[in-house]
């Protein structure tokens, strides 16, 4: 399960930067904040999976 996970986290974190980009590019803030929180959110998910990895 870790790594769909992983891959799960992944997705968010690309589909998150998708947003920001598209918001930077049609000047809506709220869509590149909304972006950043999802980036933020999908990185702190993968930390948790490193560390669980470390104590396997």
């Amino acid at each position: 399960m870790g790594q769909d996970d992983k891959t799960a986290n992944k997705v968010e974190e690309m589909g998150g930067q998708a947003k920001e980009k598209v918001g930077s590019v049609t000047g809506d803030e709220a869509l590149e904040r909304q972006g950043e929180r999802d980036q933020s959110k999908a990185n702190l998910k993968q930390a948790g999976e490193k560390v669980k990895d470390a104590f396997r």
